[in-house]
């Protein structure tokens, strides 16, 4: 059995590559490169380069390798960027989407597991985020996922596709030195970026009404969200009902004064970060229950958070001097 990973040479589908063949399964990759590596890819693993706007290629990728379900990551998904660009969100995250279904309902493929967001829950009134709290996405990109997942359940209805969405806030960390986070979006390659180049991080709001006055959100380690996306995998595959769309969250969350506080740990790089104004939209406290998710399909917070600030320190120090 053979599972297509779109964007499986980026950050997250490299680690749900590698989680896949660890469990046995075989893999196929398409990824256009934009912004995954192709280092990141297995030896042995085949890779075919090209767009998820690409029908025949993914018709052609799905036949040639005999898939049976697809693992869905690629997409564009900078959230404030999605705002300046959002009919190339729309293109790449709801069209691709529409096309990677199209293909493969063309070629008989039933089973997919959509990498979706946390972002379309927009900023909600409660601050511990379920499956039922209302979406009201609130950039290009959470509506784009949000409409990922329509999708999905109309091609349930209309061709009996199985099909769930896992939905998570902010992934870090690594499970292999090699594979690190290139997005020039997200926090801890930001903050590491700066401290290796000598600079001071800068976090957003200190004012907060939390216990340290930072923002609180989810951070989960990327090797965790891998082997629940595999454990979906494996339970559409074994016929298992599910649901249709899973919080890979941590029930706690850690703040961002938190994060910096292990970072001067792990680094031995002692630093207090510039603190700027409050970015405007930002809720002072977002936290997803994940206690569905553990029931069905395997997720678990096995990493502490320095653990997930150790891994990612690694892997990105081992990328900065491979570049030197």
């Amino acid at each position: 059995m053979t599972w297509l990973v779109t964007g499986g040479a980026g950050y997250i589908g490299s680690h749900v590559v590698r989680a896949l063949t660890e469990a046995g399964l075989r893999a196929v990759v398409l990824d256009d490169l934009s912004s995954g590596h192709e280092s990141f890819i297995p030896v042995d693993v085949p890779f075919v380069h090209g767009s998820i706007l690409n029908g025949e290629l993914l018709m052609s990728t799905m036949s040639e390798h005999g898939v049976v379900g697809v693992i869905h990551v690629a997409g564009f998904k900078y959230a404030g960027v999605s705002v300046q660009r959002p009919l190339h969100t729309y293109e790449q995250n709801v069209t691709g989407t529409a096309r990677v279904l199209g293909a493969m309902e063309a070629c008989g493929v039933d089973k997919i597991v959509f990498s979706s967001s946390a972002a379309v829950y927009g900023t909600p009134d409660t601050d511990l985020v379920t499956e039922d709290t209302p979406k009201n996405p609130q950039s290009p990109y959470g509506e784009s996922k949000l409409i990922g997942e329509w999708l999905l359940r109309d091609q349930g209805v209309a061709t009996g596709l199985r099909h769930t969405s896992l939905r998570y806030f902010n992934v870090v960390g690594s499970s292999d030195a090699a594979l690190y986070d290139s997005s020039p979006h997200n926090l801890l390659p930001l903050v590491f970026t700066a401290l290796l180049e000598g600079r001071t991080p800068r976090i957003n709001g200190d004012d907060y009404p939390t216990p340290d006055g930072t923002a609180v959100r989810d951070y989960i380690h990327v090797g965790d969200l891998a082997r629940s996306h595999v454990a979906a995998a494996t339970a559409l595959s074994a016929g298992r009902e599910l649901e249709p769309a899973y919080n890979l969250g941590s029930g706690t969350g850690s703040s961002v004064g938190d994060i910096m506080r292990t970072v001067r740990e792990v680094t031995g790089i002692d630093f207090e970060p510039e603190v700027g104004p409050r970015r405007a939209g930002d809720p002072a406290r977002i936290v997803a229950a994940g206690d569905l998710a553990a029931r069905d399909v395997e997720w678990e917070m096995r990493h502490s958070l320095r653990e997930m600030v150790e891994t990612q320190w690694i892997s990105t120090r081992g990328a900065s001097r491979g570049s030197e």
